[in-house]
């Protein structure tokens, strides 16, 4: 089987609108109109590999990416580092210093789709390439932005309609937060649990050790985020010493996480990625005897499949994940939407990803279409 093409359709697909942001916090969402583009890798058989970038990469980084991968095969590609075979790097395990999984041009993109590709060809799903599932369905929770406590309290009615157990929330430090929390618990109790994030907008330890304070009595939080900036360890240990709740990092680098944990300040770790670098960096949690969960990008149905890869295969991932696009773009771009029941999405069992592309929901947001050559 060889690679014969690459489609690259560039989409913008909006947000719901008031699904997001609530206008008195946040006028306009913004980051629903930068664009992403959607690949499909076409081969000499009736097999192919679909795969989505994160927002804003340039077109051009996509472009250089299929050229590396057209006319080659997916049964040569190491799936670990799939620019290798491309690129003339060896892979003989001899190199000095920890090895680490493949980069290049829009590379998370196009990993998913050789994983879908070859997952395909074997007649099996991604999680199986990489080491297996070792569980059928993965924890999931509600999302949503900046909200006010009425708007929160109507995101909470339609979580529970949904059948979700919790929620993530977007925040400031200048919001009414207890205010917000207390509408909240009004509407799901004590046991539907928020996850406090607020992109390190507490600002500083004093600041998020006094919210923390007075939010106890509310009851109804899960674990802070992210609360301060990530560079301010000792911020963190003294936030870490006064909570009554789990502390945790967003983080994208096993550096970074030995760091957090030879300071001791976190509890747990957001951690983003594929199926194959997530589960990665999950290990080094699980040597700490720390879970973690899958975070998100308010992307669109392909990479939030993969990411449920990911967070089937590693063992600690037990904190509930965020796969939220489905329920915040006007589409997700594939056939059969993301299921979510109880608090959990199940594991996807078929071959490849297990999602097709929404070829007819495509002309409704795409801006630029182009198929590459060899």
């Amino acid at each position: 089987m060889i690679i014969t093409s690459v489609d690259v359709w560039t989409v913008v697909v909006p947000t719901i609108p008031g699904r997001v942001h609530s206008p008195e916090w946040v006028a306009e969402t913004g980051w629903d109109q930068v664009a992403k583009h959607i690949i499909r890798l076409n081969t000499d058989s009736e097999l192919v590999g679909i795969g989505e970038t994160g927002r804003g990469m340039g077109l051009e980084e996509v472009q250089k990416g299929a050229r590396l991968l057209v006319g080659t095969s997916p049964d040569t590609i190491c799936l670990r580092d799939i620019f290798a075979v491309a690129d003339d790097r060896v892979l003989d395990g001899d190199e000095r210093g920890v090895p680490s999984t493949g980069s290049g041009p829009a590379y998370q993109a196009f990993e998913m789709a050789i994983l879908d590709l070859v997952g395909k060809s074997r007649g099996v799903p991604v999680h199986a390439l990489l080491g297996g599932a070792v569980r059928s369905q993965v924890r999931s929770d509600y999302w949503m932005g900046h909200q006010t406590p009425e708007d929160g309290k109507r995101a909470v009615e339609r979580a529970l309609s949904f059948g979700f157990k919790g929620v993530k929330i977007k925040c400031r430090i200048e919001e009414p937060m207890v205010e917000r929390l207390q509408a909240m618990r009004e509407v799901g109790g004590v046991d539907f649990k928020v996850t406090v994030d607020p992109n390190e907008r507490f600002h500083t330890a004093a600041q998020a050790i006094d919210l923390a304070q007075q939010l106890v009595d509310v009851g109804n939080v899960e674990v802070f985020e992210d609360p301060i900036p990530k560079a301010d360890i000792e911020g963190y240990i003294q936030i870490h010493e006064a909570l009554e709740w789990p502390l945790a990092m967003h983080l994208g680098s096993g550096g970074k996480m030995l760091e957090a944990l030879q300071a001791g300040c976190v509890d747990c770790f957001n951690l983003g990625s594929g199926p194959v670098k997530m589960p990665d960096l999950a290990n080094i949690a699980a040597a700490a005897g720390m879970p973690c969960w899958h975070g998100s990008g308010n992307d669109l149905g392909i990479i939030d499949t993969s990411y449920i890869h990911a967070a089937a295969i590693a063992p600690n991932c037990t904190m509930a994940s965020d796969f939220v696009g489905s329920w915040t773009r006007e589409d997700d771009l594939i056939l059969e939407p993301i299921e979510f029941a109880d608090g959990f999405t199940p594991t996807p069992q078929k071959p490849g990803l297990g999602c097709e592309l929404d070829v007819e929901a495509l002309p409704r947001y795409v801006q630029h279409h182009e198929q590459i050559h060899p």
